[in-house]
């Protein structure tokens, strides 16, 4: 779900300046949201925590009816005195009330006498506002507004949820969300915490439950800059993350398997494997790309704890807010789970009377959200804002952001390890990097633009050949066979192979950058929808295991790119013989492999007059700065390409241009002038030589095929 951008797009305060003109956008707002819905819409209620829309309309009316304007209108008389039993909600000392797991039984007020209902109240209050206003009148006002607003997403949240029961799965509003764009791996944002000091400031309208303001010490910690994503939510899907107890606290394994919980609450997965959401604008097919919403803090502490991370206390969510630093979707997308139980301040008292029971007496087995979501009313949500649902509810707008402890935190593996190798490598002499790690969205997207340039002959070349062969590789593929592609990146090759061999069931495609799989998983469902698409992210080279879509069935590797290059012999024969042991007996493995030719070629082919490889071998450093707290300046660093006759290898390395220093995950490492990082190898085989490396690792070449000058190799192995 998008922003709201189809009622008011301007807070309240913004929108008016008097009392009374507040009061009006409010209600006004309520009743443009209310205004797409049928009188059946209205008056229907999916579950016991929602409510009908009319049950909203009169709810909030009743608000201004009971604790403005009995005490404060003289002569004012109730609209109805019966509302009052079905309008209340929560609040013991104004007398008993319509259940409410029962109140979509009530068809009567009609929604047309809701309607009168609100009419009478606004008018009478248009009255008082338009009157001397006291200190006491202004507070409940104000209170009388943030309420309604909240009930305002509430009613979204409630609509949202019984059009979801419906086989026809009605759209709210017909306005799709445009599909977004492929996001970076997350960076996290480092806080040094020390004492701080949380909670709404004096003199402007907050909750009680805002209040006392008040010191906390934090820890060090680092928060993600961005929420959790659709495509990486399908990542902990497709590791099992529904199926692993070692990830779940007690009561969210429990509750697992007590609701069958698969997927987030609106996710649906259709025959060809392709998963849809339903929001307000109908169903539509998953966006990768997107904030995950609709799950449940269960699911959000299991989530991060297959992560390797944490969720953020809400000490550390406001404070991180209040700090501006680099952090995206504070508010405005999904209101975000913390680890904080729903709790009083130190300092808090329940104020007197029925407006005392608010917040106070829910401050037990829930849990705080923070941020504010895409229906969240604008301008109602600010830092020390706390939302608050129980563990296992997740039909609201909530999402995950998540946090790390600091130096020596807990960490995900992948993340462990890119630091461990980056230190690792600069710490050697000589010093270098594993190519693995070029490929985070920004370098999958100038590698794209690589491959185009017209120096760079590999994918021009390779992909006629693919053409050419298609037909043949797909004769080796067995009906109902899955496809498993390693290091996939954008999948371009993939689809010769697709096209020609729509036997194919299932492709799994395994990569490390987590947002340039989902975009080219997402591109792959859309244009061959009988295929199951199945993405795994992580390190092809160290695969833990086939995809539970591709088990059982016949398996076909495909490796293009001459990839296969950027690993030393040794290197290359180990992941043959892991390749092999994957993918199992009688598997076909399609790998590309570049051949030896000319420097006069291979130079230009990897230090391309456009600067593109350039800014590609960089990009590792841009990298290093962003999730490792690194400080190169990329200007002094010069790319640098080299033939390697004796090792049959183009070397891609990174020069320093000066004697200089950089801190990297809080290490200081010396850099001479001149001094190089040795980035990348690309080694170019004899066709006969790689042969031999394919058998020593247990596979027989079935086929070969040679292009035109400049040659590259495709061969079809066999296990």
């Amino acid at each position: 779900m998008s922003p709201d951008d189809t009622f008011v797009l301007t807070s309240v305060a913004e929108a008016a300046d008097t009392p009374l003109a507040r009061y009006r956008a409010v209600r006004e707002r309520t009743e443009a949201l209310a205004a797409p819905l049928s009188p059946e819409d209205q008056a229907a209620q999916s579950m016991p925590d929602a409510s009908p829309t009319k049950w909203h309309r009169g709810h909030t009316t009743w608000f201004f009816e009971t604790f403005l304007l009995a005490p404060y209108a003289p002569g004012y008389k109730p609209y109805d005195p019966a509302f009052g039993y079905i309008f209340n909600s929560y609040y013991e000392a104004m007398g008993p009330r319509q259940p409410r797991p029962q109140r979509g039984l009530l068809t009567r007020p009609s929604c047309a006498e809701v309607g009168a209902y609100r009419r009478h109240v606004d008018a009478a209050m248009a009255r008082l506002l338009s009157g001397p206003l006291s200190p006491e009148l202004m507070e409940r006002l104000d209170l009388g507004l943030a309420h309604e607003e909240q009930h305002q997403e509430l009613l979204l949240m409630d609509i949202q949820h019984l059009f979801a029961q419906s086989p026809l799965y009605p759209a709210y509003r017909e306005r799709p969300d445009p599909p977004r764009p492929a996001v970076p791996a997350p960076g996290f944002v480092g806080f040094e915490g020390g004492l701080a000091t949380i909670g709404a400031d004096e003199g402007v309208f907050a909750f009680d439950n805002e209040r006392p303001r008040h010191r906390v010490f934090l820890e060090p910690f680092r928060l993600a800059d961005r929420l959790t994503t659709n495509g990486e939510w399908l990542g902990f899907m497709e590791d099992g993350g529904y199926e692993r107890a070692e990830f779940w606290l007690s009561d969210g394994w429990a509750t697992v398997q007590e609701q069958g919980w698969r997927a987030p609450l609106y996710w649906r997965q259709d025959e060809d494997g392709a998963w849809s959401e339903f929001g307000l604008a109908g169903r539509r097919p998953l966006d990768p790309a997107a904030p995950v919403a609709h799950v449940s803090y269960y699911e959000a502490a299991a989530f991060a704890t297959w992560a390797g991370a944490r969720l953020p206390t809400e000490a550390e969510w406001e404070l991180a807010a209040r700090c501006g630093k680099d952090l995206r979707q504070m508010s405005g997308e999904a209101w975000q789970w913390t680890a904080s139980a729903y709790a009083p301040y130190p300092g808090f008292r329940a104020g007197a009377g029925a407006l005392g029971e608010y917040n106070g007496k829910f401050m037990v087995n829930q849990m705080v959200l923070r941020g504010g979501a895409a229906g969240t009313p604008p301008g109602h949500a600010r830092a020390s804002y706390r939302n608050f649902f129980h563990p296992a509810q997740r039909w609201m707008f909530s999402g995950v952001r998540l946090a790390r402890d600091g130096a020596g935190g807990r960490e995900k593996a992948m993340d462990a390890g890119f630091r461990e190798d980056v230190l690792a490598g600069l710490t050697a002499s000589p010093k270098s990097l594993p190519s693995k790690y070029f490929y985070d969205a920004e370098g999958s997207r100038l590698f794209e633009e690589i491959t185009v340039l017209p120096e760079y002959y590999p994918t021009r070349t390779e992909t006629a050949l693919l053409r050419r062969i298609a037909p043949e590789i797909a004769a080796r593929i067995p009906e109902g066979a899955a496809m498993i592609e390693f290091g996939s990146g954008a999948s371009t090759k993939t689809r010769i192979v697709l096209d020609a061999a729509p036997q194919l069931a299932v492709y799994a495609p395994m990569d490390i950058s987590a947002s340039a799989l989902d975009a080219a998983a997402a591109a792959i469902r859309a244009d061959y929808p009988k295929l199951a698409v199945a993405p795994a992210v992580g390190d092809f080279t160290h695969p833990l295991g086939l995809p539970a879509a591709a088990r059982g069935r016949p398996t076909v590797g495909f490796f293009p790119g001459s990839t296969i290059g950027n690993f030393p012999t040794d290197e290359a024969t180990a992941f043959l013989v892991a390749a092999r042991e994957l993918l199992g007996p009688g598997a076909l493995f399609v790998v590309g492999a570049d051949i030896a030719k000319g420097e006069d070629v291979l130079i230009p082919a990897y230090d391309d007059a456009a600067g593109v490889t350039a800014a590609f071998n960089k990009n590792l450093l841009v990298r290093i700065n962003r999730e490792l707290e690194g400080g190169f300046d990329l200007d002094a660093f010069a790319h640098r390409a080299v033939w390697n006759a004796v090792e049959s290898r183009i070397e891609m390395h990174l020069v320093s241009l000066r004697d200089q220093t950089v801190k990297i995950a809080g290490r200081s490492i010396a850099f001479a002038a001149g001094e190089t990082i040795h980035t990348e190898n690309s080694y170019k085989y004899d066709p006969d030589a790689f042969a031999a490396m394919a058998q020593k690792a247990g596979w027989r070449v079935e086929a070969r095929w040679i292009s035109e000058a400049p040659a590259f190799g495709v061969f079809a192995l066999r296990s």
